[in-house]
């Protein structure tokens, strides 16, 4: 089977090229990619109209495996959290995942194993059995490795496999019971703080760490502009740490709580508008290498409660570009940039084969267009859960088609 897309802006953040031309899949790989490609015999032929077509988005933060929403955001890979109702701690779990994914008519999902056992923080997970199995980082998710001993041992035993720690950017003891950005308005609103402190020193801890190590840290959401500068200083020193943050950090500051809003809940919290900035910069320069959704579907009975007691997490797959890209429309950070922290970063730190248009790889593709206003509402959604602080925000460029292994997963006209 031969599918040849033509009239397309092919824009591959790989290698940062972007022209004009066409792109043929044949037999869920890319065949050939130029200008005027003869189209083979009996293939099925789609006309892009313009409309960018680049890898498709690969996720490194879900919560959850929310195919159908997935696909909708141009998301061709997720990359599982191991906080699931079976903890993924051993390559068995790790294994059972993988299968469903190849088996399945969906995107592809690879889990994070937990990088200690049981999530304890106190001994480091069998770490290289799960790699075997196709797990493709570690992670405590949102806990940090608080021991430093333990998370010294953690990087000595993963760098022996080549495997990559993500590292929660947050000290337990200063978050503590928290769930606000400690500012003005959480002393307003009587609302238990966390300091942009606990970040910070998070990731000046585990920079000495990796310095020691000689092996890489990436903290999964950075969400302060002191967090941001930690990030810079430790890269210029030449330590191997690299980082994420969400969309949410850089549309929103903790005024969105105002009014008690649970929806704007998250981990850890949003914060100044001085952080936000300072977020947004920090992609820009390259000191912030990822987007990610953060993808957390939760239902209403636990959202809807007293904000202390209400649930934290959005859901973030089908907002995740056109979110990305408004700091893109604003002038702030040029597109080629937010592709490569969605897509091909991803991709390099995660050593998958995708996340590139380079002939002979996976055709794992995003078609859409970047100029397109739509507005966001939550009822549309196709995830199960609707909840997110951006529901009827008027957003600018949208998914048109998405495509994992040659087959349409997605098709905004269908």
């Amino acid at each position: 089977m031969a599918t040849l897309y033509k009239n397309a802006r092919l824009i591959d953040p790989s290698n940062e090229t972007d022209v004009k031309g066409d792109l043929l899949v044949e037999n869920g790989l890319i065949a050939e990619i130029g200008e005027n490609i003869t189209t083979p015999e009996g293939a099925e032929i789609v006309d892009c109209k313009g409309r960018i077509l680049s890898p498709g988005i690969i996720d490194m933060r879900s919560h959850s495996v929310d195919s159908a929403a997935a696909a909708a955001g141009g998301i061709t890979t997720v990359i599982l959290q191991p906080n699931q109702t079976t903890l993924i701690d051993s390559d068995a779990v790790v294994e059972r995942i993988r299968r469903r994914s190849e088996d399945g008519n969906s995107v592809r999902v690879y889990p994070m194993g937990a990088a200690t056992q049981g999530m304890s923080g106190e001994q480091v997970a069998e770490i290289g059995q799960m790699q075997e199995s196709g797990a493709v980082a570690f992670t405590d998710c949102n806990k940090a490795v608080s021991n430093p001993l333990v998370m010294r041992r953690l990087l000595e035993y993963s760098g022996y496999f080549g495997a990559l720690i993500v590292q929660y950017a947050q000290d337990a003891s200063l978050a503590a019971d928290g769930f606000a950005h400690e500012g003005e308005l959480a002393t307003r609103l009587g609302l238990a703080g966390i300091p942009a402190a606990a970040e910070v020193i998070q990731i000046e801890r585990d920079a000495r760490l990796s310095e020691l190590t000689g092996s890489p840290v990436h903290f999964a959401l950075v969400s302060s502009r002191e967090g941001v500068e930690a990030v810079r200083r430790a890269k210029a020193q030449g330590i191997k740490i690299t980082c994420a943050t969400a969309p949410h950090y850089l549309m929103l500051n903790d005024n969105a709580l105002e009014g008690y809003r649970t929806f704007a809940k998250v981990l850890p919290p949003l914060r100044s508008e001085e952080d936000r900035l300072a977020l947004i910069a920090g992609l820009a320069d390259g000191t912030i290498d990822v987007m990610v959704s953060d993808h957390n579907p939760k239902s209403a009975d636990v959202k809807r409660l007293p904000l202390g007691q209400a649930a934290a997490g959005i859901v973030g797959a089908e907002t995740l570009l056109a979110l990305t890209l408004s700091v893109v429309h604003s002038g702030k950070v040029e597109l080629m940039t937010a592709l490569k922290a969605l897509i091909s970063t991803p991709a390099q730190l995660l050593k998958l084969p995708y996340g590139t248009l380079k002939k002979g790889a996976p055709a794992d593709l995003m078609i859409f267009d970047a100029e397109k206003p739509w507005r966001i509402l939550s009822e549309e959604f196709k995830s199960v859960a609707k909840n997110t602080p951006f529901d009827t925000v008027p957003v600018q460029g949208q998914v048109w088609r998405t495509i994992v292994g040659g087959k349409t997963l997605f098709n905004q006209e269908a």
